[in-house]
């Protein structure tokens, strides 16, 4: 099975090709904006890359948020479009998720947790990969209080853009660098996955407003 993988939830626009396992071929490109114009382009690079067309692809896999409301929507409507082109299954995969899918063999609690702005974070915790958690949008004494709790055991690895604010209540955890969504791991979700149609997964109001206050 040949997989199709894009991110453009956070600070990257990202693409891979998986053929089961085996990685064909990876690009991120860190950007804070730019996303829409430039993952078209990206996936066909890929796709020159891997030496594939897009009649060889078997399913799509998409980051579906939390993250930036104009990036996520980028990505999911690519996905959408492109699937609905090429009759294919579109799968919908957390961004707390795949950051945390990354780091599945490490022993202990891994503790996701986004900058969100507000004195909010999008936080989620896994061991071994498997959720301890659901995705939530939280308030960081909140995420605080909830991350001490998990952690009164074992060790602790710190995630995301939003561990600075968490990490001095868990003064023995390993806190990691910021990375991009490693695309690859999307794709590896994604093969284990039934099809669905994907959902933007939104954990907050956006900060845009339509005139009379409606969000857009």
């Amino acid at each position: 099975m040949i997989i199709l993988a894009l991110d453009t939830c956070l600070s990257a626009c990202s693409t891979a090709l998986l053929r089961d396992d085996v990685v064909l071929a990876r690009r991120v490109e860190v950007m804070a904006r730019g996303h829409q114009e430039r993952l078209a382009g990206l996936v066909a690079e890929t796709l020159a890359e891997a030496g594939l067309a897009f009649s060889d692809l078997n399913r799509i896999a998409v980051t579906v948020g939390p993250g930036s409301f104009t990036g996520l929507r980028v990505g999911l409507a690519f996905a959408k479009g492109l699937g609905s082109a090429l009759g294919l299954p579109v799968i919908g995969i957390g961004t707390l998720e795949a950051m945390a899918a990354a780091l599945k063999a490490r022993p202990g609690l891994v503790a996701v947790a986004l900058e969100a702005k507000r004195g909010q974070v999008y936080f989620q915790a896994f061991e071994q990969g498997q959720a301890l958690t659901g995705p939530a949008g939280m308030n960081i004494d909140a995420a605080g209080a909830l991350l001490i709790e998990l952690s009164k055991t074992g060790l602790v690895t710190l995630v995301g853009s939003g561990v600075d604010h968490l990490s001095a209540l868990t003064p023995g955890a390993q806190v990691l660098p910021s990375d991009p969504v490693d695309p690859v791991h999307v794709a590896l979700l994604a093969a284990g996955r039934g099809a669905s149609p994907p959902r933007p997964l939104y954990l907050r109001a956006p900060d845009a407003k339509l005139p009379g206050g409606l969000d857009p």
